[in-house]
């Protein structure tokens, strides 16, 4: 069962905590890749100085100000590919960046999937080994588009921390709104 923009319109960090466990599909011209989302990040507004969208409305913002369950890819460090889903109902500037993913497979039809032997357990290495990039950017969660959230498994343990790499953010630096699972 794919999610639908309505679980993403809710409030973010309640689709941040409630994200780890299912399941990413990415489908390419080779076959289908699938992962458990096992670490994400919320991004939630104007005043999270560790948001994107804490200098406003931008052309490279404006995603997060459009509608639920869209893509948001950015590039880092000029080449990490960032991938985030877009929470809130629209006009509400919020996302949630998919850190990580446990158990990465690929299928060339679709129903068999072989495990893969590279991890996926930081953003830049999902969004490499499942070949995701900007092209992605601002479309819809869905099968039409080639990427897509499945509902998966309630994870056994799942801790929460602060998030990494907003040392620039101030206080906001140390609000815990990362989500990790500790056990499936």
């Amino acid at each position: 069962m794919i999610l639908t923009p309505d679980f993403f319109a809710r409030d973010t960090l309640t689709v941040a905590r409630e994200l780890p466990g299912h399941f990413l599909y990415r489908r390419t011209e080779g076959g289908i890749f699938r992962g458990i989302i096992a670490e994400v990040e919320a991004y939630h507004g104007l005043d999270d100085a560790g948001c994107h969208c804490a200098k406003g409305l931008t052309p490279r913002t404006r995603v997060m100000f459009g509608p639920p369950g869209h893509i948001y890819v950015y590039l880092i460090y000029g080449m990490y590919e960032m991938l985030n889903f877009v929470t809130m109902p629209d006009g509400f500037p919020a996302a949630v960046l998919i850190r990580g993913l446990l158990q990465p497979e690929f299928s060339k039809d679709g129903r068999h999937f072989e495990p893969l032997s590279k991890p996926a357990d930081g953003p830049g290495k999902l969004t490499r080994l499942f070949r995701i990039d900007r092209q992605l950017n601002s479309l819809p969660l869905d099968r039409q588009t080639g990427l897509w959230v499945a509902r998966g498994l309630l994870p056994a343990k799942l801790k929460t921390t602060p998030r990494i790499g907003i040392d620039y953010a101030g206080p906001w630096k140390h609000k815990p709104w990362r989500f990790v699972i500790e056990k499936l």
